[in-house]
C-alpha cells in the first residue's frame, strides 16, 4: 500500500479569492506557517473578475474622509433590510473588525484601498441606509510588482474587458463612454489603450490592475512578501478528521496526492456553488435541470468547500432570502461555439432603456440592482415560465452607453447584430417579432414609458428617484439622469437570463467563521469564509460589495485568532 507524502503548516486555505487569501496574509503577519491551496492553474477566485468593492461600514477612509457615522445607524439599516435573517452575532462580529481589517491591510502589507466615500447603499428609502463611505476598493495595481507571479493570477472577465483590459468602475469607465464626446476622455482612453498595448507585447496581459483584479494582485503580493506557501493545480480532495477535530487536507498535486496537517485549522474558501448543477437544481427556483442558471463566476465554482465540509458533519444553510447573489446576464456567442455570460451591471441605470417580459411588460425598476433585478423577475412570472427577461433601447442609446457586450460608438454595432447577441428592428414592433415579444404589449408598454420620460418621470416604477439610481444614470440629463425616452429607431434588445456573481447559501458558521455541525456546535479545526460561509446578509443584497466586504473581514479574524491560540498554546 502507497504512503502518501505528509506535510505540515499551522494554517492550511483551500482556495484563493478574497476570502482565503485575506486569511492567510492575517495568520502570516502574524506569525504563522501558512499553506494555501488552489485548485486551478490561477490564483484569485471569483474576486479576480469583481468589481473589488467592499462593503465595511465605519471604514478609517470613510472616518478621514470627515464621514463619521454611528454603528446604530448601519444595525438599523441592516435590521430592516435582513428582516428575521439578522444574526446578531455575526453582524456584530463583522461590524466591529471590519474596520479593524482596512486599517491592518492598508497599514501592514501591500494592500491599499481608495473609498467608496460617495456611493451610496442600494436601497436608499430604508431607514439607516447611507448615501456613502460605507465602502473600499483595491487601488489600481502595477502587476510588474507581483514578479513572474503575475503569471499565476487569474486575467479579468474577458466579457467585461476590452481586449483583456479591465476598466475601473467610476472615472474611468465614465471616460471610456465619453471618448468620442470630449477631448479629455479621448486623451484618457488612448493614454490607457496605448499603455495596454505595450504591455501586451512586453507580458502578454495587461499590467495596470484594477476593480477585483488589484484586489487579488495586492492580497497575493502580501502573501508572497509574508513567506506563504502558495500552489496552483492543487485540488482538496477530503479533510482530515480526529476525534471529532478537523486537522488538515489530502491535496492533489502533479506528483500525487499529499497529506498536509495544519495545526491551527483548515479553512474553506472554495467560491460557493455557482457551477454546482446538482445543489443549484435543489435552491435555485424555476431551474428543474440546475442548469438554467448563468453565473458570471468562474466555472471551477464547483461547491467543493460546501462538499468537503459536509464530508466532516458540516451543515449547509439554505433557508435565505436567496441563493444566490443574483444578477442578469446576457449570453454572449463565442467563436468555439460556447457562450460567455456577461453581467448587466452597468448600463441598465442609463437613460432610456426599459426591460420587459415576453408579454411585452415592465417588472421592475431597471436602475435598482442587479439583485433587485432577477428578484423581482422570479417574481414576476407564473410557476413554471421560462426566466427570460430582454433590455430595450434605441439607437441612441446603444451607441452612447452600449448594450451589454455590446460596446458603444465608435466599436460597430454590425457585429453584434450578425452574431444573434442583439436583436434590432426597424420599428418596436418589428423588434417585438425578432425576439418573439408580444408586439402590441411592447408597443403599448414603449409608448407609455415615453408619455411620461419626455417630462423625466418614471410613475410606474420611479427610476431615478434614489441615490443609487441617480448615481448609475448620466448627469448630462435632466431632469432625471435616470430617465430619456425611447424613440430613435432602429431599435435594439438583448435577451437577458438568470445568472448570480456567486453564491449566498453556504456552511453555517459562527461569529468566528468557525463551521458548524448538525447540532450547532463548532467543528474543531474548520472554519469557512467568502462563498462557502452562509451569508451573513441572510441572502439579500443591501448594499454593493456585501459578498468580498465580508469575506476579507471574516479572513483577516479567522488568521488572527488562528494566531492567537498557536500562541497561547
Amino acid at each position: 500500500m502507497r504512503v502518501q507524502p505528509q506535510e505540515s503548516c499551522d494554517l492550511l486555505v483551500i482556495g484563493s479569492g478574497a476570502g482565503g487569501l485575506s486569511a492567510a496574509v492575517s495568520a502570516a503577519w502574524h506569525g504563522l506557517k501558512v499553506i494555501v491551496v488552489e485548485k486551478e492553474p490561477v490564483f484569485g477566485g471569483t474576486t479576480a473578475w469583481s468589481g473589488g468593492w467592499m462593503w465595511v461600514p465605519l471604514n478609517p477612509l470613510a472616518r478621514e474622509g470627515g464621514i463619521d457615522e454611528d454603528a446604530a445607524t448601519i444595525r438599523t439599516y441592516l435590521r430592516h433590510e435582513l428582516g428575521n435573517r439578522y444574526d446578531d452575532a455575526r453582524v456584530e462580529a463583522f461590524l466591529a473588525a471590519g474596520p479593524e481589517m482596512v486599517a491592518f491591510f492598508r497599514d501592514k502589507t501591500a494592500v491599499r484601498f481608495i473609498d467608496g466615500n460617495r456611493i451610496p447603499d442600494m436601497h436608499g428609502n430604508s431607514p439607516g441606509a447611507g448615501l456613502g463611505g460605507r465602502s473600499v476598493c483595491a487601488a489600481p495595481f502595477d502587476g510588474r510588482e507581483l514578479g513572474p507571479l503575475v503569471e499565476k493570477l487569474r486575467p479579468p472577465l474577458d466579457e467585461i474587458s476590452f481586449l483583456g483590459m479591465g476598466i475601473a468602475s467610476g472615472a474611468d469607465f465614465g471616460h471610456f463612454l465619453k471618448a468620442t464626446r470630449d477631448w479629455r476622455s479621448f486623451l484618457h482612453v488612448g493614454r490607457r489603450v496605448g499603455r495596454h498595448l505595450v504591455d501586451l507585447v512586453a507580458h502578454r496581459r495587461g499590467m495596470h490592475l484594477v476593480n477585483g483584479n488589484a484586489l487579488a494582485a495586492r492580497l497575493l503580493k502580501s502573501a508572497d512578501d509574508l513567506k506563504v506557501d502558495l500552489r496552483v493545480s492543487s485540488p482538496a480532495r477530503r479533510l482530515l478528521a480526529e476525534g471529532g477535530a478537523v486537522i488538515g487536507a489530502i491535496v492533489g498535486s502533479g506528483a500525487g496526492e499529499v497529506a498536509i496537517r495544519a495545526r491551527a485549522g483548515v479553512v474553506l474558501a472554495c467560491g460557493g456553488f455557482p457551477h454546482d448543477y446538482e445543489r443549484l437544481r435543489e435552491l435555485v427556483p424555476n431551474n428543474p435541470t440546475g442548469r438554467a442558471h448563468w453565473s458570471a463566476a468562474p466555472r471551477s465554482n464547483t461547491g467543493d468547500g460546501l462538499r468537503l465540509g459536509e464530508g466532516v458533519g458540516a451543515t449547509v444553510d439554505g433557508n435565505l432570502a436567496a441563493p444566490c447573489a443574483w444578477s442578469p446576464v446576457s449570453l454572449v456567442p463565442r467563436k468555439d461555439g460556447s457562450f460567455g455570460h456577461f453581467p448587466h451591471l452597468a448600463e441598465r441605470a442609463k437613460p432610456g432603456l426599459i426591460a420587459v417580459t415576453a408579454r411585452g411588460r415592465r417588472f421592475v425598476n431597471e436602475a435598482d440592482s442587479y439583485y433587485d433585478y432577477v428578484d423581482a423577475l422570479l417574481k414576476a412570472l407564473p410557476p413554471g415560465a421560462e426566466p427570460v427577461s430582454w433590455l430595450i433601447c434605441d439607437h441612441r442609446f446603444q451607441r452612447r452607453y452600449g448594450l451589454g457586450f455590446a460596446k458603444p460608438a465608435p466599436l460597430p454595432v454590425g457585429p453584434y447584430v450578425a452574431s444573434g447577441y442583439l436583436k434590432r428592428g426597424r420599428t418596436i414592433e418589428e423588434l417585438a417579432a425578432a425576439c418573439g415579444i408580444d408586439p402590441v404589449g411592447l408597443a403599448e408598454t414603449v409608448a407609455g414609458y415615453n408619455d411620461d420620460a419626455c417630462d423625466g418621470r418614471d410613475p410606474e416604477f420611479h427610476r431615478g428617484e434614489t441615490p443609487y439610481n441617480r448615481m448609475g444614470g448620466d448627469v448630462e440629463v435632466k431632469p432625471n439622469p435616470s430617465v430619456a425616452p425611447i424613440e430613435q429607431g432602429p431599435f435594439y434588445a438583448v435577451r437577458i437570463v438568470p445568472g448570480s456573481l456567486g453564491t449566498f447559501a453556504g456552511l453555517k458558521t459562527d461569529a468566528q467563521a468557525r463551521v458548524l455541525g448538525e447540532a450547532g456546535r463548532p467543528i474543531a479545526g474548520l472554519f469557512a469564509v467568502g462563498a462557502d460561509m452562509a451569508s451573513v446578509m441572510g441572502g439579500t443584497y443591501p448594499a454593493g460589495g456585501i459578498n468580498l466586504g465580508p469575506a476579507m473581514t471574516f479572513g483577516y479574524l479567522v488568521g488572527r485568532d488562528a494566531a492567537g491560540r498557536r500562541k497561547a498554546e
